[in-house]
């Protein structure tokens, strides 16, 4: 049986090469373990680079799938890999993050979370969150039907400048309570009291900061930071 890939191949070839030089590129961050969702958004969306996102120490099915992906599209399209802890969210969001940022600021990004552990997978959804401003869509395959596409939501962290400021200020420092964040902030004449407390109020109902036992950012604030 021909596969998709082999299918689209040329498709790939001719996008390729019709004034790649002159148009932003379209960038694919995927994360990784079975090849096939992967080979499905590559060969549907038609991108100039792809970003694999997977694990540092991969296992044999894993490593196939890399080997699949390198063979058939390697020599088409720009392909790079980003491996990261399994299970640490806030790490795999900072470096999915930190992979978006490099991308140029006209190029079209898009996400892909179907393939890989569901950790990985939330980590890059959050980092999409994180940049709603520059990826234009986020993707996922249902395993029930693995030709479907589901766009997923582009929700966004909107905080505010106070917001910001204390989140920046708490994961710089310690602070035993949100006082010791006030009078600080205060006397650097940044927020006022009430303003620094009312912050607090609402990042707390976001699950970005807690205030027991001490000040301190959760998983969530230092993915909404980012």
């Amino acid at each position: 049986m021909i596969g998709l890939e082999e299918i689209n191949i040329s498709t790939l070839l001719q996008l390729k090469s019709v004034g790649e030089d002159k148009k932003p590129k379209k960038v694919l961050i995927a994360t990784l373990y079975n090849a096939d969702p992967v080979v499905l958004a590559i060969t549907r969306l038609g991108p100039d680079k792809v970003v694999l996102v997977f694990d540092k120490h991969p296992n044999k099915e894993l490593s196939e799938a890399l080997e699949r992906i390198h063979s058939t599209f390697g020599k088409v399209i720009e392909i790079e890999e980003v491996r990261t802890d399994a299970y640490d969210v806030v790490g795999v969001a900072r470096a999915c993050v930190d992979i978006i940022d490099e991308q140029g600021k006209n190029d079209e990004i898009y996400a892909n979370i179907t393939s890989g552990r569901k950790t990985r997978a939330i980590g890059l959804l959050f980092a999409a969150y994180a940049r709603a401003d520059r990826v234009r869509k986020i993707a996922y395959n249902p395993e029930e039907d693995k030709k479907a596409i589901v766009w997923l939501p582009k929700l966004s962290f909107k905080l505010t400048e106070s917001q910001k400021l204390i989140l920046e200020a708490i994961e710089k420092d310690d602070f035993e309570n949100i006082k010791e964040l006030a009078d600080k902030l205060g006397a650097q004449g940044k927020l006022s009291v009430a303003m620094v407390y009312r912050a607090i109020a609402e990042l707390e109902d976001l699950d970005f900061v807690r205030t027991e036992p001490k000040l301190e950012l959760t998983d969530g604030g230092r993915i909404a930071k980012l």
